[in-house]
């Protein structure tokens, strides 16, 4: 720690740790100069950038100049007060100017009367000095991780916006295990390839859909979506190629199929994998030759159409055993875009929620602007195993549920029984990876060379493995 060559002045200690990502930066805020030293010497060999201040008026000036990920501050710091009362003004003024700033108060004169009040003003966290170094270390790695998240949030719904003005659908990716997704919708939105897009149910499918379509040369015609998944067998020909007056019995009048509704655009066939086999034979032809034909008429009609196509089905698996003829999916398969399930990509969530929380507030004209942290470190927490749809009903449902304009942990109404970790066999291998990493970093206090050795890794393989799970 660098030493102030003035009495009083702000002083400053960085860790040492390169790192191409920014550390995490703490301010921490006592008049004790052996209180800033040892808070110092615990969290920089943690890998923490910290910033040390002596008085509420050098808080001040710190938040000026800087941003931080969380704030230690003591609420005394007058000789021979008890009070709290200069601590306390300082958080007021803090949360204030930021309510998602992460602040952990501490004190050397503990009660549960100013516990409580700090908390009410905002304070995340309540330290008595002197403190338990676990507990410590453990609340401060949580709260950056939340802060992190909502700044994340924030950015993401600010690049959204910028989307949505563009006339492009909402579409919030910034998880690793998007990219290959986002990778092949620039890459292939602008063609004319068929796309069949796989994933668990509840994943997106239909939104990368309307992206495709949006950034295709097809986006001035309409998009029409057909869910055949819901469609009996006996009317999915009629719904799609369409009828004459008098085909079948309850024909009184013509009727334009999907096919023709979509020429010179896309359609957007979700659960394609629930066509029988007698009509995959009439769409093939039309993939093939652009031709089909009205139920009762022998009229040909030529369309123009793209085919988008989703399914959470294992096509090729339909193919052997003779339930999906292979030709057709040659033909819809130009492209594959394979959407990752929301467990998989962890780092969308507080940006998903957020737009949700939105979406769902004017629509029920509710007061609720934000997530208390407690919600926002559930919804990390949670498996999904509804994926975004999932989250999606959870939202609105929270929305209504919510007392006041936070939404709470007891809002979201999870049943959290059986942790993530607890699902490894619904896990992907790199999911499973990832939680292990995880685990022993936590085991070892964030020990990279003790966490290897655990793990049977050398040092530059769990820090090749920790960049490529954001860890």
């Amino acid at each position: 720690m660098q030493t102030s060559t003035k009495p009083g002045e702000l002083q400053l200690a960085v860790s040492a740790k390169g790192s191409e990502r920014r550390p995490p930066r703490v301010l921490a805020a006592d008049d004790q100069q052996h209180i800033l030293e040892a808070i110092d010497l615990l969290l920089r060999p943690q890998g923490y950038e910290v910033h040390v201040a002596k008085s509420p008026v050098l808080v001040r000036e710190a938040l000026a100049i800087n941003s931080y990920d969380a704030l230690l501050i003591d609420l005394n710091y007058t000789r021979d007060t008890t009070s709290g009362r200069e601590g306390l003004d300082l958080l007021s003024e803090i949360i204030a100017v930021d309510r998602n700033m992460p602040v952990i108060v501490m004190t050397a004169w503990g009660n549960v009367e100013l516990a409580v009040e700090a908390m009410r003003r905002g304070a995340r966290d309540f330290i008595q000095k002197p403190w338990e170094n676990e507990r410590l270390l453990a609340i401060l790695r949580t709260q950056v991780e939340l802060h992190r998240a909502l700044q994340q949030t924030e950015r993401l719904e600010a690049e959204n916006r910028l989307h949505r003005a563009e006339g492009l659908p909402e579409f919030i990716a910034a998880a690793r295990a998007m990219q290959p997704v986002l990778e092949a919708i620039t890459r292939i939105g602008p063609s004319d390839a068929n796309i069949l897009i796989t994933g668990d149910h509840g994943t997106g499918k239909e939104v990368v859909a309307q992206t495709v379509h949006a950034l295709s040369l097809r986006s001035a015609r309409p998009l029409v979506a057909v869910n055949t998944g819901a469609l009996s067998e006996g009317i999915v020909e009629s719904e799609l190629f369409g009828h004459v007056k008098g085909a079948f019995t309850d024909a009184r009048s013509d009727r334009i199929g999907r096919f023709e509704l979509a020429d010179g655009g896309t359609i957007f066939l979700d659960e394609i994998g629930n066509i029988p086999l007698r009509q995959q034979a009439k769409l093939l032809r039309v993939l093939e030759s652009g031709e089909m034909e009205r139920v009762g008429s022998s009229r040909m009609h030529r369309v123009d159409v793209r085919v988008l196509s989703a399914t959470n089905a294992d096509l090729q698996a339909a193919c052997s055993a003779g339930q999906f003829r292979e030709d057709l999916l040659f033909r819809l398969n130009t492209v594959e875009i394979h959407l990752p399930p929301l467990r998989d990509r962890v780092e969308d969530i507080p940006a998903l929620a957020a737009h949700f929380l939105s979406r769902y507030a004017a629509r029920y004209r509710r007061p609720v602007q934000g997530f208390h942290p407690s919600a926002l470190q559930l919804l990390l927490q949670y498996s999904w195993p509804g994926n975004v749809r999932e989250l999606d009903h959870t939202l609105e449902r929270a929305v209504l549920m919510a007392a006041t304009n936070e939404i709470h942990a007891a809002d979201l109404g999870l049943n959290v029984s059986r942790p993530l970790s607890q699902n490894l066999e619904e896990l992907s291998l790199e999911a499973v990876e990832a939680i292990l990493i995880r685990k022993a970093l936590q085991r070892f206090q964030g020990n990279v060379s003790h966490a290897a050795e655990a793990l049977g890794l050398s040092r530059g393989a769990l820090y090749r493995r920790m960049e490529k799970y954001g860890l």
